[in-house]
């Protein structure tokens, strides 16, 4: 049967230098799942793969959009379906990995099939949301659908506004196209975690903002300032260089404040994979391993 693996695990763990092995090994490209590194203007602050990694194996889903484009978890699980069911006419494996918790979910286990927003409705809440601001979309919100409202994120503007988009186009209430239901894949998915010990993990995070920092990240963030306000920049990263940008920070603090908030995001990821039993955890240097796990037959 056909093979989906998938390679997850923290930000810094080692994920990228793996699937490249891993890619060469099987003669197969790398499906990315990362809901930033799509974005062809954000190379630096999301470690997208660079051109060496780019030309030493293809890649799908990196710098293909650009920062104003519409994307979403329910777009990459239709268009990552469509690309698996080419591979596997030429591969037994297909390899998909990152971090975007969501992106891998929707792939492996389905996504509501919730509408898409059309462009008229997606203008008027983006202009309705910079005249109104966040605070009465949420009681909007409130009131048309209020199950949702009870655990939406009310802090985040674009569920918040994606909610209020579906209830307008639709007549309905957001949630009742949520069903959680699980959809059936014609392949198998062997789900490989990488693990390290935390103070590797976080050494290695430390240094890979010191990294991006000496890359130039600051002046790719200075050139993004004035798209601030769009959510492929709500990212660590980007987010600490706009405060040093306006002065909130001084440029160490921002750097500090880089290294803290990508360690903590890392436990998120950490927390959100562990709750997956389907998840088999190798150190991120045991390839060999990974491998004869990959090709055992079930």
């Amino acid at each position: 049967m056909k093979t989906l693996i998938v390679i997850t695990g923290p930000t810094a763990v080692g994920k990228t230098a793996l699937c490249l092995e891993l890619a060469e090994y099987f003669g197969i490209p790398i499906i990315n799942a990362d809901s930033r590194q799509i974005f062809r203007e954000l190379k630096i602050g999301t470690a997208a793969p660079t051109e060496e990694q780019l030309r030493r194996v293809r890649h799908y889903f990196v710098g293909t959009l650009g920062l104003e484009d519409y994307y979403s978890a329910s777009l990459f699980e239709q268009q990552v379906m469509e690309l698996l069911g080419q591979l596997f006419q030429t591969s037994d494996y297909a390899l998909m990995s990152g971090g975007s918790m969501m992106y891998i979910d929707a792939v492996c286990n389905g996504i509501d099939d919730i509408p898409t927003v059309d462009d008229d409705t997606r203008s008027t809440m983006k202009r309705r949301l910079a005249e109104e601001g966040l605070e009465a979309l949420c009681e909007e919100l409130r009131q048309l659908d209020p199950e949702h409202y009870a655990i939406v994120d009310r802090r985040n503007p674009r569920r918040v506004v994606h909610a209020l988009e579906i209830c307008h186009m639709t007549g309905l209430p957001y949630s009742s196209f949520r069903t959680s239901a699980h959809k059936p894949r014609p392949f198998n998915i062997k789900k490989i975690g990488l693990t390290l010990p935390r103070e590797q993990l976080y050494e290695r995070i430390n240094m890979r903002v010191d990294q991006m920092m000496a890359h130039g990240l600051l002046d790719e963030a200075r050139q993004l300032l004035p798209h601030r306000h769009l959510n492929a920049l709500n990212t660590v990263g980007y987010k600490e260089m706009f405060a040093y940008l306006d002065g909130t920070w001084t440029l160490p603090e921002a750097v500090e404040r880089m290294k803290g908030n990508t360690r903590r995001y890392a436990r998120k990821q950490l927390t959100w994979f562990k709750k997956d039993t389907q998840v088999k955890w190798f150190s991120t240097d045991d390839k060999d391993n990974i491998i004869k796990y990959i090709q055992a037959v079930d």
